[in-house]
């Protein structure tokens, strides 16, 4: 009875840790201004700077949150791993640690933000550069989902 209550805890833990990273998420994605860091060659002398269309703002905020949750959840599936890893010592557990730290290095690389801040960004693919993260998304949903189960 008691280590049901606890898996519930944790489980509420887990739920309202992802809605507040996800309200972080989007409160730091939508405050941060999108410029692309290259100049543009084509553009001439006396031309006005190119306008980002605003829906290219959405996209990188929308793949901003999910690449946190995925952060988020990459990182709860690490420790979750590595429980279980202490408990049973098996080999297994080892290679979905190794597949879980995989999985976070992703998550963090693909956040739109980290490559702004390392000069890095430009006009992007719209919805299909958030089309493998939301991939990634289901994935670690069913990963959390079944170790948090079981």
């Amino acid at each position: 009875m008691n280590n049901r209550m606890n898996k519930n805890v944790r489980n509420w833990l887990i739920l309202a840790t992802l809605i507040v990273i996800a309200i972080l998420a989007t409160l730091w994605a939508t405050s941060t201004f999108w410029v692309p860091p290259f100049p543009y060659p084509w553009r001439h002398p006396g031309e006005p700077p190119y306008e980002i269309p605003g829906d290219i703002e959405f996209f990188y905020t929308a793949q901003t949150v999910v690449s946190t949750i995925n952060l988020t959840l990459s990182i709860f599936l690490l420790l979750i791993y590595a429980s279980i890893y202490r408990k049973t010592r098996s080999e297994f557990t080892i290679g979905l640690i190794i597949f879980s730290v995989v999985l976070l290095l992703h998550a963090l690389t693909s956040i739109p933000l980290v490559h702004h801040a390392f000069g890095y960004g430009g006009l992007g693919l719209g919805p299909f550069a958030m089309l493998p993260d939301l991939f990634t998304l289901g994935a670690l949903a069913v990963l959390l989902y079944l170790s948090v189960k079981y």
